[in-house]
């Protein structure tokens, strides 16, 4: 080992070395769960997943669009470690456990074992989450459903394109946006052409399609009444290709071990979900979800930013003493902390809300005495409506601001291993242009702060949810009493006059987001939830990251980092 430098920070366990995750699983029911996630931070900590992790965003994904002989072949090809990688994910249930098996605190668990694998390798959790968010929306129909949810329940994986019936479990894309329209699905020129049997032949382009060598991809595509959503998979039941032609890879800043296309259909089969021309309707449950999960992901990457930056910190000297133990150091890579645990609290909380909202099912007995693949079904309680409202406005408050912070977050912590963290040996180099994609993928900025706009106007009980959460712990600290009384005026305001409101639903997002995080903060440790008040929302606030108070206790912090 060359002097003054940090070993590897290989083969830990990711989980149980992450105190805030520990802590968070207990908070919200899922400590059941604990044996399979240190199992997972075992693996994803271990030095084989890193390095499958670091050639999987070495080695990006390939189109091949035609075979030797010059016919269509629409084929994505991978370095066989984002195949590990991946196979990984989904034999530990990152992708749909939750749903697969309902219990107490199990969207929770799921939520850990996402971010647990989007920590070491983010590529891949584009294709866990939207397997993950597809779910609800395949279950607003019910015989699409009971083909299709037994197969992504799998805990197997099998990249080839074959049926999905012949696979030990299958994953699935989206493909919503087109050049034409972005973020505005409703522009989509797609048309699609009904059969009559609740299938349509479809017919048009999209713009971006993620994971593009997925089993089936949810489409949105214009017929009559509307437009409608489909399950669109690429091999058909009789195991002949769905026609899917691949017109090129984007080129893309970060998320490279991920392959993004552009796509055309061409009297492509579908089959709808739900009513014809609801398909926004249909499909919103699975935005929510996926939203969600750029929290999540966010996260994850926050957490490996800190805990590379506290490592080479603890390992490195300069000027005569360890980095981790002068002032100026130790400020930074706990504000860093701060903003990790923050994201967590809230992104775990919005998991519990999941875990209220859909009622694990009771399933009707089949003829052969065995029970189906669970279908979920939104509670009805009061709990539940009161959860689903909080969720509503809370994971767009959350995807605006947490997402928002991950890129600015992600250089800091690269800077605090100076040149070395600039370079492609470590991997913040690729964290740093990973962190951007969160916050544009499923609404960027102003498309998600003006849905908060949209939740308050259409959705009075989603505002009488969040006040409620956020009243909580009234009382406890005068700077956060000071920050609630502005928020919640700003959202009331927002709530009578929401067309004057879109020229400022950044700064309510924002506000609402940080009144949210110090909130949930305060059910956790101490140290924590004080400096975060203290440096967020606190008179003697900053801009920079390194700035903590006096007050802040930053060994505590760190002890947990």
């Amino acid at each position: 080992m060359h002097a003054n430098q940090a070993p590897p920070r290989t083969d830990v366990d990711e989980f149980s070395a992450n105190a805030a995750l520990v802590d968070g699983i207990r908070r919200h029911g899922a400590t059941w769960a604990s044996g399979e996630l240190a199992a997972i931070g075992r693996l994803v900590g271990s030095r084989q997943f890193a390095e499958n992790a670091r050639l999987a965003n070495e080695c990006p994904p390939v189109l091949n669009a035609l075979d030797r002989w010059g016919e269509s072949l629409d084929e994505v090809k991978y370095h066989p470690a984002y195949h590990h990688v991946i196979a990984d994910a989904v034999a530990h249930g990152a992708h749909t456990s939750s749903w697969a098996d309902p219990r107490p605190g199990a969207h929770v668990a799921r939520a850990a074992a996402f971010m647990l694998f989007a920590q070491i390798e983010p590529g891949h959790a584009c294709p866990i989450s939207m397997t993950h968010a597809a779910v609800p929306a395949l279950s607003r129909q019910p015989d699409v459903a009971r083909v299709w949810l037994p197969h992504l329940y799998g805990d197997g994986y099998e990249p080839r394109l074959i049926r999905a019936a012949d696979k030990p479990g299958a994953l699935v894309g989206m493909a919503m946006t087109e050049r034409q329209g972005g973020s505005d699905v409703r522009t989509s020129t797609t048309a699609a052409r009904a059969l009559g049997d609740g299938t349509a032949l479809i017919t048009g382009a999209k713009w971006f399609c993620s994971a593009p060598m997925s089993d089936a991809f949810l489409v949105l595509a214009q017929e009559p009444e509307g437009l409608s959503c489909f399950l669109v998979p690429r091999v058909l039941e009789d195991g002949a290709r769905n026609p899917f032609r691949l017109v090129r890879l984007k080129s893309k800043l970060g998320n490279r071990a991920n392959a993004s296309a552009e796509v055309e259909f061409e009297d492509t089969r579908g089959w709808r979900l739900g009513e014809a021309g609801r398909g926004v309707r249909t499909i919103i449950d699975m935005v929510h979800e996926t939203r969600l999960d750029c929290i999540l992901g966010t996260a994850a990457g926050m957490r490996q930013a800190v805990a590379e930056a506290v490592w080479h910190a603890r390992h490195r000297r300069a000027f005569g003493r360890v980095l981790a133990d002068q002032p100026a150091m130790a400020g930074v890579l706990a504000d860093l902390a701060l903003e990790y645990e923050a994201a967590l609290a809230l992104g775990l909380r919005l998991a519990a809300a999941d875990d209220v909202v859909w009622a694990p099912p009771v399933p009707p007995a089949t003829a052969s005495g065995d029970s189906p693949s669970p279908i979920p079904v939104q509670a009805g309680s009061t709990g539940a409506r009161r959860e689903r409202a909080f969720g509503r406005i809370a994971t767009a408050v959350g995807k605006y601001w947490v997402c928002k912070r991950g890129p600015a977050h992600a250089a800091e912590a690269l800077e605090c291993l100076g040149g070395n963290g600039y370079t492609e040996d470590f991997p913040l180099a690729m964290r740093y242009r990973e962190q951007p994609v969160m916050a544009i993928w499923e609404g960027s900025g102003n498309v998600v702060a003006l849905d908060v706009l949209r939740a308050l106007a259409r959705e009075p009980d989603s505002a009488e949810a969040l006040a409620e959460e956020l009243e909580r712990h009234r009382g406890t600290d005068p700077a956060l009493d000071a920050h609630l009384e502005q928020a919640l005026a700003l959202m009331a305001d927002a709530a009578r006059e929401p067309e004057e409101a879109q020229a400022w639903a950044r700064r309510l997002a924002e506000a609402l987001a940080v009144a949210l995080q110090a909130t949930l903060l305060l059910d956790g440790d101490p140290a924590v939830a004080e400096a975060f008040i203290a440096a967020r929302l606190g008179p003697g606030r900053s801009l920079g990251y390194g700035c903590l108070p006096d007050s802040a206790r930053v060994e505590e912090i760190l002890s947990r980092a």
